[in-house]
């Protein structure tokens, strides 16, 4: 391994190694007594992304290549968040849930935070449980919405677990939909309590926890603005399934007796806040470890106040999930200051290296970096070189002179706003985005943000965001989807006013309405994992082949402009799923080249692959318009693909099947 790594047991440089080491080999290899996962028959969907390894997969084949164009929606129902039309607050949420569906009972969350059970077969409701956290207020970071809700049974009982926007873990009987009065406190524990600086909702909310075993891990959303002086740290905490009692909480700023507390320089451990995990946290039940992804520390881009490499902060961090001990950690960033935190649920897989079996873990990254490591030592599966990045200039910043590059595989979307990765269609064009280019600072990966204004790519958002990736077992292939999307970043102290920044493409960071930078704009690729080697690239989306500038080209599809993307793998097919976000005010935002693009290209599409050789077989226009993954269960023998849509008037859950 070209990086560096040291056991724990040594005291730690002011550079911390990329893999540390907690406990002997032996230990690792042998952990005592996991409790066992949920086993599900392949008709199931049992968890977010289809089991604790983040797999997003499902082997199901009723739906394949000869049969897919033949979709159609079996049922529709409207969410129950409908019923809040009418309040300017509350209709402006988006149905970003992804539902599970175990023993015959399909159970869905609203961006309101209320959950309900219904038949799958018909959609028709069974039960619904109102908590009313949304009277505390709009939550942070994007307001009223929901990635999901976890389930656990030991066979006789049968609960579900919930994280709500006012911090707080729920447990519902499954059956039912009544709290579970035995867990916490009438059925619901307070994750806020131990956590200084929490404004419910405001600042701090609970994320979809993960069950593991007789364990519920749950990490949090917190407030991601640059301005905010003091925010509440990312604590990780693990709670009894059936009671409610606290077991374990890892700190991921660590405390003063804690490794990693001496790479916040100037005590700012202290101080700093954030780095939390909020993308969901994977589970390997037989060596008993969980794998959590964290993201920045307070704040996003400037980080003149938290001097040094700031672990446990855009980390992944391997744990025993019975007592919450770290057993090896990887920092991906040092002193991030780009929010490129990490987004994605990590992804638990086996492949095969040079003839070596590896247990590994995956993790996509907003940089277009898929992350390889050996999930029992930490080791990385392919080199990671630490190479130097440009110096910041903005005064009482100290950029990381190096930054951890993964040599395998390729990266699958661009990095970095470079003359070489501007737009080429003809030597005109090029020269104009060349001079387009100069309105701002602009270099490779890792360059720091400045007070003119930084065009970096990927941006904020990312190349790979929250809807993460899809592995397939059998083949060892990972499927990720990705955005090419620049973001315009300056630094922000604390207590400054806002400085104006972008989430996705505006009229400066464009020509005549076209991006900048090459396309696809937008992309599903494939990655043999076994090689580290990329097999295809399929654009998601035609773009705007008939811009004035482009439509004489005879150009191949270009990728939409889109603001999030997510992934569901069967046995014959992959599926990416892409949307565009609303304004708060519930109106559309299209992209800048609206005029010269698909005319359904405004509302969430489905793009079907061949998953063996990247052929687009199908689009499905659903009805709606909203951010979510799709899953996929059988019921009554039949196959169905289910997702939400909508964030106001379209707000539904839909599921899709072929024709009886």
């Amino acid at each position: 391994m070209n990086g560096r790594h040291q056991h724990i047991d040594r005291p730690a440089p002011a550079r911390p190694p990329a893999i540390v080491f907690a406990i002997a080999l032996a230990t690792c290899l042998a952990p005592a007594g996991p409790a066992p996962a949920q086993v599900s028959d392949g008709g199931e969907w049992t968890h977010y992304a289809g089991g604790e390894n983040g797999h997003k997969y499902s082997p199901l084949d009723q739906i394949d290549s000869s049969n897919v164009s033949r979709l159609q929606v079996a049922w529709r129902s409207p969410s129950p968040d409908l019923a809040f039309q009418d309040d300017p607050i509350l209709r402006r949420s988006r149905n970003e849930d992804t539902p599970l569906m175990v023993n015959g009972r399909l159970y869905t969350i609203t961006g309101l935070g209320i959950i309900s059970a219904l038949d799958p077969g018909t959609g028709e409701t069974l039960w619904t449980h109102d908590p009313r956290s949304y009277e505390i207020g709009r939550p942070n970071n994007g307001g009223f919405l929901q990635r999901g809700l976890e389930h656990w049974t030991d066979g006789d009982d049968e609960r579900l677990l919930i994280g709500t926007a006012d911090a707080y873990l729920l447990a519902l009987d499954a059956r039912t939909g009544e709290p579970v009065a035995e867990f916490g406190h009438d059925g619901r524990v307070d994750i806020a309590a131990d956590i200084p600086h929490v404004v419910r909702s405001t600042n701090f909310s609970a994320r979809r926890p993960l069950v593991a075993g007789d364990i519920v891990i749950v990490g949090s959303s917190i407030q991601d603005s640059s301005r905010a002086p003091r925010s509440p740290r990312g604590d990780v905490q693990a709670y009894d399934v059936r009671t409610g009692r606290k077991l374990w909480t890892f700190h991921t700023i660590p405390r003063e007796y804690e490794t990693g507390y001496d790479t916040w320089l100037n005590g700012s451990a202290e101080r700093a806040g954030n780095a939390n995990v909020w993308a969901g946290i994977a589970w390997d039940p037989e060596l008993d470890y969980l794998y959590m992804a964290s993201s920045t520390g307070t704040n996003n881009f400037y980080g003149g106040d938290r001097p040094g490499d700031n672990l446990f902060a855009e980390s992944i961090i391997c744990v025993e999930a019975r007592t919450g001990e770290r057993v090896w950690h990887f920092q991906a960033i040092h002193h991030g200051i780009w929010d490129y935190d990490f987004a994605a649920m990590p992804v638990l897989g086996d492949i095969t290296v040079d003839g070596r079996e590896i247990k590994a873990i995956m993790q996509v990254s907003k940089q277009a970096f898929t992350y390889v490591l050996d999930r029992v030592t930490g080791e990385p599966v392919w080199p990671i070189e630490e190479r130097p990045v440009p110096p910041s200039n903005v005064a009482g910043e100290q950029a990381a002179p190096t930054q951890p590059f993964p040599t395998k595989p390729p990266p699958f979307d661009m990095q970095g706003t470079t003359i070489d990765n501007l737009m080429d269609f003809t030597p005109e064009l090029r020269a104009r985005a060349t001079a387009q280019l100069q309105n701002f600072d602009y270099g490779p990966l890792y360059t720091p943000p400045t007070e003119r204004g930084l065009l970096m790519l990927p941006g904020l958002l990312g190349a790979a965001s929250w809807g993460g990736a899809g592995f397939d077992q059998e083949t060892g292939i990972l499927y990720v989807p990705s955005r090419t999307v620049p973001s315009v970043a300056r630094p922000t102290r604390p207590g400054e006013p806002r400085r104006r920044s972008n989430l996705g493409v505006r009229a400066d960071t464009t020509l005549e309405g076209l991006p900048l930078f090459k396309p696809p704009w937008a992309r599903m690729t494939a990655i043999d994992m076994h090689r580290g080697e990329i097999l295809w690239v399929s654009p998601l989306g035609n773009g705007p082949r008939n811009h004035p500038l482009l439509r004489d080209l005879d150009l191949p599809p270009l990728g939409d402009h889109i603001d999030g993307q997510s992934v569901l793998v069967t046995r014959s097919l992959v599926f990416g799923a892409v949307w565009r976000r609303d304004r708060r005010d519930g109106s559309r935002l299209q992209p800048s080249w609206h005029p010269w693009g698909d005319p359904d290209a405004g509302r969430k599409l489905l793009y079907a692959f061949d998953k063996r050789t990247g052929e687009l077989l199908h689009v499905v226009e659903m009805d709606g318009f909203a951010a979510s993954a799709p899953m996929s269960y059988l019921h009554d023998g039949k196959q169905y693909i289910a997702m939400t849509v909508g964030g106001n008037e379209d707000n539904a859950l839909v599921a899709l099947s072929l024709p009886d």
